[in-house]
């Protein structure tokens, strides 16, 4: 005898051997409450085999993936009689919309390869990578990058201040006019959000957690991995300081807000001024060239602001905002 003849039938495909209000097995893995950020690969299936070889995955495909851009650039060029994005003195990248775009794009599609990792190694959802709610949390994130612009802008400052008093002249500012700078600027807005989200994903997010999946504390995974991303600067040993610095303050910051929304805004904020002021001086070339133009020690005086702003502010936003350091 049918029971209640008249309730409405479930819409919806049934898979085979599962009933109705029942769901096959997911094969992402739940993350735990109340874990910080840098534990959120702590699941049942955390191995330390899983963190090492995702790790190496993500190492080996990250240069992988520049090298077959550089390569694709390369043949564009040649096929459609284009300049070559590549400096035909120094091999390095050239200072051209071309050239920036090969560069860029050479790091853009490596949080591809990062949230795959993540998936297929460690078995959980790609949006535990970007915060404890799963996500981006857009709003906290626009925050950030207003609190960013004002950061850089007082560290900037601070840094004009301490070249000026010490004699040197940085040969910051220059116009280039709108026709060189124009076709610069499209490619730096529409490409550096994606190169910087890469890189924090690969330093702050998948290394962050890839180490604190073993490991309590997190000043490990803070000082190793800011010591690799500074590994692949080529600056003189100033600006392989402040870009050790940069690093070590955003893993804190992710840790200590929940997420990479924090450390991305300030990223992007600091890359499209770089890129944007040496393209408005004409002198890209020399940006993309990071060992050409050594980097003075006064030039520290406006990291030390910048950062300082920036934690101080976001700390402070975070906590008026109620922003969650956990999962739930």
């Amino acid at each position: 005898m049918q029971e209640n003849p008249g309730s409405p039938i479930p819409y919806g495909a049934q898979q085979a051997g599962y009933p109705y209000g029942r769901q096959p097995p997911s094969w992402f893995l739940p993350v735990p409450d109340g874990a910080r950020f840098d534990h959120l690969a702590r699941n049942a299936a955390t191995r330390p085999w899983r963190s090492i070889v995702g790790t190496l995955i993500i190492g080996v495909g990250f240069f992988a993936i520049g090298i077959l851009v550089v390569f694709a650039f390369v043949i564009l060029a040649a096929a459609f009689g284009l300049p070559s994005p590549l400096d035909p003195e120094t091999g390095l990248p050239a200072g051209t919309p071309f050239g920036l775009a090969m560069t860029l794009l050479s790091i853009a599609p490596a949080i591809l390869l990062v949230f795959g990792t993540a998936a297929l190694i460690q078995r959980r959802r790609p949006g535990t990578l970007s915060s404890v709610a799963g996500r981006l949390r857009w709003s906290w994130l626009l925050r950030c990058t207003a609190l960013a612009v004002l950061a850089l802008a007082l560290g900037q400052t601070a840094q004009w201040l301490a070249l000026s008093s010490a004699g040197l002249d940085s040969e910051m500012f220059g116009w280039a006019g709108w026709e060189a700078f124009l076709p610069l600027l499209i490619v730096i807005l529409l490409l550096v959000p994606f190169q910087a989200a890469a890189e924090e994903h690969m330093f702050r997010g998948w290394f962050m957690q890839a180490v604190g999946a073993h490991v309590r504390s997190p000043i490990w995974a803070i000082l190793i991995g800011s010591a690799l991303f500074a590994s692949l600067h080529a600056y003189s040993w100033a600006g392989l300081v402040d870009v050790f610095a940069f690093g070590a303050v955003m893993a804190w910051l992710s840790v200590r807000t929940g997420g990479l929304e924090a450390p991305i805004a300030l990223h992007v904020v600091n890359n499209v001024v770089a890129f944007g002021v040496s393209a408005a001086a004409g002198n890209l070339d020399d940006a993309l060239d990071q060992g050409k133009v050594p980097v003075p020690w006064q030039a520290l005086a406006g990291t030390v602001v910048q950062l300082g702003v920036y934690a101080f502010g976001v700390m402070y936003l975070a906590k008026k905002r109620s922003i969650s350091t956990v999962s739930e």
